[in-house]
This record gives structure tokens, C-alpha cells and sequence, in this order.
């Protein structure tokens, strides 16, 4: 079984920076594929980026060029550097784990995160 945690939400003026952590529990955290969604008020979970096994990253048009994904696999930790951040990227964002190929399809995630909240004001 593996257990995600996130940490690093808070709340932000527009134009600033959040780094969000998730750390993993499991022995064979360098085999999963790593993933960050979000869910704003009404609205449905949406990919953010992932980052594969080999370090292979993957990003949502939203958010290119202002967001960034990394791992640290002796650490058993994937952050999300955030910069530049909008009233727009207000959700909470979510830690997901799967072995295999990347994906961006929610359903296809078989570990979450309890989410954490990240407000941006404007």
C-alpha cells in the first residue's frame, strides 16, 4: 500500500511562489509514476503534471513555463515549484502515485493524497 502526504499549500498574493511536497511511503517509490492534480470549487480534478520513473516531465497548457515538477527519489518526495501563481490556480491540489507508463487520465491513479489548499489573491 502506498500513503501520500502533501504539504506546502497556503495562501499567496498573486505573482508569488508556493512549493508544494508530497512524501511517499513505499520501498519502490522510484518505479511509480508521480502526478499533481487540482480541484477548484465545482469543478472536476484536473491534471497539473506528472514526472516519470525516469525523470520525464509532463505539464498541463495552463501551467507550462510557470510551474514545475521534480523528484526526489532518495527522499521518496515529489515537490511542485509554483511560480508566478494567478487567482486562477486556487484549488486543492492532489499527490497521485501509479506504476507503469504516464497518464493524465485521474481515473488511471491508483494512490491519492489527502490534498492541500492553495489560495492565490488577487
Amino acid at each position: 500500500q502506498v500513503q501520500l502526504v502533501e504539504s506546502g499549500g497556503g495562501l499567496v498574493q498573486a505573482g508569488g511562489s508556493l512549493r508544494l511536497s508530497c512524501a511517499a511511503s513505499v520501498r519502490t517509490f522510484s518505479s511509480y509514476v508521480m502526478a499533481w492534480f487540482r480541484q477548484a470549487p465545482g469543478k472536476e480534478r484536473d491534471f497539473v503534471a506528472a514526472i516519470s520513473w525516469s525523470g520525464s516531465t509532463y505539464y498541463a497548457d495552463s501551467v507550462k513555463g510557470r510551474l514545475t515538477i521534480s523528484r526526489d527519489n532518495a527522499k521518496n518526495t515529489v515537490y511542485l515549484q509554483m511560480n508566478s501563481l494567478k487567482p486562477e490556480d486556487t484549488a486543492v491540489y492532489y499527490c497521485a502515485a501509479r506504476r507503469g507508463y504516464y497518464t493524465e487520465q485521474r481515473q488511471s491513479y491508483n494512490y491519492w493524497g489527502q490534498g492541500t489548499q492553495v489560495t492565490v489573491s488577487s
